[in-house]
């Protein structure tokens, strides 16, 4: 849905809410943050053939009807990389994923949006973003979607009594925590997985703490394009913020 020219004026207009709190840059760039220590992991590539792409939980919210953000993003193939907050006492966690469509540096952050919500009120803290309920979340493009919902549908007719994670993605993601162990618990952690029939590949992985709500957000560099996308799974300042004091 294209956004009205009354939302577009809407949304220049709340920028600076929309940027997030945080310099995102910092979780691919430090390698610590708030007594946290953070190291980074490949997820594989990310098919961008149209350049409209979403955010979503793969197993709960992901039908042919669900809608890209209405900003469009570079075309090509590009690697998704995990920020891990690497911890004694927890498992990893992925605080952040992000995907840079080319070397540019973000200069500013935007949330990625549809371009329908309702910004009117939107106040400092406040975000949209995009809800988990599986535990795992993936980026990837329409031309993607359409091709995962059709491989879906035609699973659940040849398993109609399935679970597409049990009886499916299960034994994918413990072979590749077989293969790559490293920040992954046994069960597996993160898959790069391809629709099958296609050369389409949607990186799925775990979303920090779990289940919830959590923003997604452009980043843009000194021309103002596009030059990266970022999920932030932990706000890691927030998150553990009492145990550094």
């Amino acid at each position: 849905m294209k956004p009205t020219n009354e939302w577009m004026k809407i949304w220049k207009e709340k920028r600076d809410i929309l940027s997030g709190p945080n310099d995102l840059n910092e979780y691919f760039e430090l390698d610590e943050i708030a007594g946290q220590k953070l190291d980074w992991l490949s997820f594989g590539k990310v098919s961008v053939p149209s350049g409209e792409i979403l955010v979503r939980d793969p197993l709960v919210y992901l039908n042919k009807d669900e809608e890209p953000y209405f900003e469009k993003v570079p075309t090509g193939e590009f690697e998704a990389v995990g920020a891990v907050v690497v911890s004694e006492e927890d498992c990893a966690r992925y605080a952040a994923v992000r995907v840079k469509f080319n070397d540019n540096k973000a200069v500013r952050f935007g949330e990625a949006l549809l371009g329908h919500e309702d910004i009117k009120d939107l106040e400092e803290g406040e975000y949209f973003g995009f809800n988990v309920d599986a535990g795992l979340g993936t980026i990837l493009d329409k031309e993607t979607l359409l091709a995962f919902d059709e491989f879906f549908m035609n699973w659940h007719k040849e398993n109609p009594e399935g679970n597409i994670y049990d009886d499916y993605f299960a034994d994918i993601f413990k072979k590749n925590y077989e293969e790559n162990p490293k920040y992954q618990r046994d069960g597996g952690d993160w898959i790069n997985w391809c629709v099958p029939g296609t050369n389409l590949y949607m990186p799925i992985f775990q979303s920090g703490f779990g289940d919830g709500t959590y923003p997604v957000y452009f980043g843009y560099d000194e021309n103002d394009s596009i030059c990266c996308l970022i999920i932030e799974f932990i706000d890691i300042k927030m998150a553990y913020e009492d145990e550094e004091q």
